[in-house]
């Protein structure tokens, strides 16, 4: 499957939203997008509240912190849209808890740069019939 200049530009709007995550280790952008427009966003970052540090003393991930499209889709429950049938562009493929999210959440393509360390998200969704489209960061140039 080949991207459009769609898929392409959403995916560049996600990299900057991964910009304004305040975690140092791994800033994480996502996008849902339904019908070309664009529903919900979310990046990386510890939940309302909390201080947004994202790292402990040693540079490790607090437990706590939202995973970018766990935000967006959790965003998504406090509006009246809904995500099924929609697009996900992360700039980093999502993790098994994630996975589950989005295809409890209805969203039947993701589009995404970089892998996870962990592809057991992306077999799951390969496996429940959701599109999967890796698009080099080289092709957003």
């Amino acid at each position: 499957m080949e991207p459009t200049k769609f898929d392409l530009a959403y995916l560049k709007m996600a990299t900057e939203w991964a910009k304004l995550s305040h975690c140092k280790r791994k800033k994480v952008g996502a996008l849902i997008v339904k019908d070309r427009m664009i529903i919900s966003d979310g990046y990386n970052g510890t939940p309302s509240g909390f201080e947004n540090c994202c790292e402990d003393g040693t540079g490790k991930t607090h437990w706590y912190v939202l995973h970018a499209e766990a935000n967006a889709i959790l965003k998504l429950a406090g509006s009246t849209q809904s995500a099924k049938d929609a697009t996900l562009y992360l700039t980093l493929s999502p993790c098994k808890e994630c996975s589950k999210l989005a295809l409890q959440a209805g969203i039947k393509k993701i589009v995404y740069i970089d892998d996870y360390s962990d592809n057991s998200g992306i077999e799951f969704l390969k496996n429940h019939g959701i599109r999967i489209l890796k698009i080099s960061a080289d092709q957003l140039l």
